[in-house]
């Protein structure tokens, strides 16, 4: 593998790629939280100026991960490079979060950069198909992952969420651009008269997403704000969906007895 530079945002993934490549480019953004170790900091009004550091230290691969939230540019401030690529991007800004991902990725590509996904420079992130805890879904919860899956299809063109909680086949929540924290709170709220059974949250990728830079992902957060919601466990796409500290996460749910599930769309 060639260099790699980490445009790493806020949570432990860009932490834990930084710990696993630790000769890789460090780049964080200004305004902008990461946890990383001294990342050199780039304002998005200069990404001409990053382009050029990447090719001067000799990367060849990057890889975009973490907690970005969407910036307040000052067109006042742009480099030469920005300004050449700024209505590419104010474009794909007005649109959805998948079209101006792929923008980027574009962008980037096109000088050179090949981008990564964190999941193939940390495979041990994903699961394989199967049931992680020791407690499994019961007929109630399959149905209801069903039920989860043709909603999620519905909505995968429109580019809404990644995540829904069916409860004895009703949808409790659907997630917007809040997240699924959110979503697991506003579950929490509903009334038990609503409620036919427990539920499932259900996460998976939308369709066409690039999962080069923004994979689903869960993690102990998750599984904690599930049970606290009364969920009674969790399904994700084996292979497609991020883990963050996955032993900790499976220990925690089989504490609370909740399942996690690792299966294919139904």
């Amino acid at each position: 593998m060639g260099r790699l530079a980490i445009l790493g945002g806020a949570g432990q993934l860009p932490v834990a790629l930084q710990q696993r490549y630790p000769h890789a480019i460090a780049v964080g953004f200004q305004g902008m939280q990461t946890e990383m170790v001294d990342p050199r900091t780039v304002a998005f009004e200069k990404l001409g100026s990053l382009f050029d550091m990447l090719a001067e230290e000799g990367v060849d691969q990057v890889c975009m991960v973490g907690g970005l939230s969407r910036p307040n540019l000052n067109p006042a401030e742009f480099d030469a490079g920005m300004h050449e690529i700024a209505p590419r991007l104010m474009g794909a800004m007005a649109g959805g979060d998948d079209g101006l991902l792929r923008e980027i990725i574009s962008i980037f590509e096109e000088r050179g950069f090949t981008t990564k996904g964190i999941h193939a420079l940390l495979p041990e992130l994903v699961a394989e198909e199967g049931v992680l805890t020791t407690a499994g879904p019961s007929d109630q919860d399959l149905a209801d992952i069903s039920r989860a899956d043709a909603i999620l299809r519905a909505l995968s063109p429109v580019d809404v969420g990644q995540a829904v909680v069916v409860a004895g086949g009703l949808c409790l929540g659907i997630e917007t651009i809040q997240g699924t924290d959110a979503l697991i709170r506003h579950v929490s709220s509903t009334p038990d008269r609503l409620r036919r059974a427990a539920g499932v949250l259900v996460k998976r990728p939308k369709k066409g997403q690039d999962l080069r830079v923004d994979m689903p992902t869960i993690g102990p957060a998750t599984v904690q704000n599930v049970a606290d919601a009364g969920i009674a466990g969790l399904a994700i796409t084996p292979e497609l969906v991020l883990l963050v500290d996955k032993p900790a996460m499976i220990e925690l749910a089989n504490r609370l007895g909740l399942f996690i599930v690792a299966r294919p769309p139904a």
